[in-house]
């Protein structure tokens, strides 16, 4: 049985230089880095989750969590993280009008 990881809250780290998503899980921390530019788009570089969780879904509900927040700032996205390319092909309707323009999911 899967674990539920809606009640887990997003953290939106924007302290300094790095900004990142993180979830808090176990003791362990994982995390989507990101860069947002003055045209709303935000480039998903870099998804970390530690070797305690994988395989745990953990990576998979990071990533649902931060569409979630993509769309509710009514931002446009940039998926140059290959961890987040991979869940967008296998997850398309989750990418729907969110993408920046000349971005797209490649089949």
């Amino acid at each position: 049985m899967a674990t539920d990881y809606s009640k887990i809250p997003l953290i939106n780290k924007t302290e300094g230089s790095q900004k990142r998503f993180e979830l808090h899980l176990e003791g362990e921390i994982a995390y989507t880095e990101y860069l947002l530019n003055k045209l709303g788009v935000i480039y998903l570089t870099h998804t970390e989750v530690p070797v305690a969780l994988e395989g745990k879904g953990v990576g998979s509900a990071l990533i649902q969590k931060v569409l979630q927040h993509i769309r509710e700032e009514e931002l446009k996205m940039a998926p140059l993280c290959p961890f987040v390319a991979v869940y967008l092909k296998r997850h398309p309707n989750e990418a729907k009008d969110l993408l920046a323009p000349g971005f797209h999911i490649a089949q």
